[in-house]
């Protein structure tokens, strides 16, 4: 009988074992484990004797030892097989209900809830409107691979390769120091900084310093939900509150402020997380005087500052921070590209020291060649240059969507034109079936993020973020053409 498959078995001479036994004992192990079902056919054993080095009977001693407890069994001039009498062995780790009883069951993250209903097919030819990710295809690969290059081959050459700072690499920290000061209005020195593998590391980081058991930490209905479940993964409990085009909420802020005890709020002030609103100077003020007032740590997330289309972006809360009031999370993923994760915290340097203990436990450091490279861009005015180039494109990208999304979906939808940022927010007519429309432009090889992905609770949003930045001229109006579509045949 011809197998298509070899069975895998490792003598040790020095183990004390006879070696028919040893290998009776992996092939029972291998039929526990559920690798070698019932039925299944076995070596013959000169095929195996060869495999093994050791003489043919050995192997029949190993057979005849398994077929007298029961493991296998033979049949005249078919061969041995693994006895059909025997029940099938599930793995270890989908039978053990020990460590069911400790362990719950957790669900994909709630961004990645529509990957699993999209198929090879429609991957290759899906228009993705994410939620707002830079394109990797302008990167200045060149110029990129060259500080790359530098960056792991100096190190070696001294020496200096192996483990640092778990705050990061001090030429990253001083350079993004540098760019915060003289651009975003900041004041900070190298231990006001802790690197990161990207906001979302920075924003758990926060969290794990800020968020205790049972305690309260606010954020906008609707907001990005990793950093929610970061804060509820750390033991707090979520409130939330509203907002509208001037930003949060304030009002119902400080309602709440006065019926619980708040220990921190995420916010996106800059571009909203997900309907890109731009909190007032008004909004902003309150909200420091909040924190003053009530004891609260604001955690501002400025996940895409640099894109901003109509004048200079708006300097952050932090730069205001002179109560410490404010913790700072960046990135430069949005700037390059995700895949790079390079992120950072500006927080006094109590909390940026606490930070540092958590990295410790969680990843010792962060990755020295990326953030050596990364400080090297920066350093040169590199990553300045690239922006000002990337600006113009996205720039370009957003007003032809303005344009489709007018002409194409006008009597489906309502948006206002963001400032900045990569993706718009639209507002669906409410007689729009949210579910349906997602799993049909699904059909229509459409990738769109709907409003409920936002909520806390998940309640139905008649809302959708598209992302622009990722896509070119040819793949916004593809997508929007076939949402036109799907809308038009409900």
């Amino acid at each position: 009988m011809l197998r298509s498959w070899d069975l895998n078995l490792h003598i040790t001479k020095s183990s004390g074992v006879v070696v028919y036994l040893q290998i009776a004992q992996q092939i029972i192990d291998e039929i526990q484990r559920g690798r070698l079902v019932p039925s299944a056919a076995m070596p013959g054993t000169r095929q195996l004797a060869e495999k093994l080095n050791v003489n043919r009977k050995t192997i029949v001693m190993a057979y005849d030892e398994l077929i007298a407890q029961g493991w296998l069994s033979t049949e005249n001039r078919r061969g041995t097989f693994v006895s059909a009498k025997l029940p099938h062995f599930s793995p270890p780790s989908q039978n053990n209900t020990a460590l069911k009883q400790h362990i719950a069951e957790t669900p994909l993250p709630v961004l990645a809830k529509y990957a699993s209903a999209i198929d090879a097919d429609n991957i290759a030819h899906l228009i993705d409107f994410n939620d707002g990710i830079p394109d990797t295809r302008l990167i200045p690969f060149e110029t990129i691979s060259k500080a790359f290059r530098h960056a792991l081959i100096e190190p070696i050459r001294t020496n200096k390769l192996g483990y640092s700072d778990p705050r990061g690499m001090l030429n990253l920290r001083h350079a993004i120091s540098e760019m915060l000061n003289m651009e975003r209005g900041l004041n900070v020195d190298i231990d006001n900084i802790c690197i990161a593998r990207g906001s979302q590391m920075g924003i758990f980081l926060a969290a794990r310093v800020l968020a205790k058991p049972n305690e309260y930490v606010v954020v906008e209905n609707l907001s990005y939900p990793p950093a929610r479940e970061a804060f509820r993964s750390c033991g707090a409990k979520i409130l939330t509150v509203g907002l509208d085009q001037s930003g949060i909420n304030v009002n119902e802020l400080e309602a709440l402020c006065k019926k619980y005890t708040i220990s921190a709020i995420y916010v996106t002030p800059h571009h909203q997380f997900p309907t890109t609103v731009m909190m007032t100077a008004e909004r902003r003020l309150k909200l420091l005087m909040l924190a003053e007032q009530y004891d609260f740590v604001i955690v501002e997330d400025d996940y895409d500052h640099e894109f901003h289309f109509h004048h200079h972006p708006v300097f952050p809360l932090a730069s205001s921070n002179d109560a410490g009031r404010v913790i700072y999370v960046g990135s430069l993923s949005k700037v390059l590209a995700p895949g790079l994760r390079i992120g950072y915290l500006v927080a006094s340097k109590e909390i940026i020291n606490q930070c540092a203990s958590e990295v410790m436990l969680i990843d010792r450091q962060g990755n020295s060649v990326t953030e050596l490279a990364v400080a090297a861009l920066l350093e040169s005015g590199e990553i300045k240059r690239h922006i000002r180039r990337t600006l113009k494109v996205y720039n370009d990208r957003r007003n032809v969507l303005i344009d489709l999304l007018r002409n194409e979906l006008g009597e489906f939808i309502n948006f206002d034109s963001p400032n900045g940022g990569l993706a718009i927010w639209l507002r669906l007519n409410e007689d729009i079936e949210m579910n349906k429309l997602v799993q049909n432009a699904l059909r229509e090889k459409v990738k769109i993020l709907p409003g409920s992905l936002f909520s806390e609770s998940e309640v139905d949003v008649n809302g959708i973020r598209l992302g622009f930045g990722s896509l070119n001229t040819n793949e916004l109006t593809t997508g929007v053409h076939r949402l036109k579509r799907v809308l038009t045949d409900g």
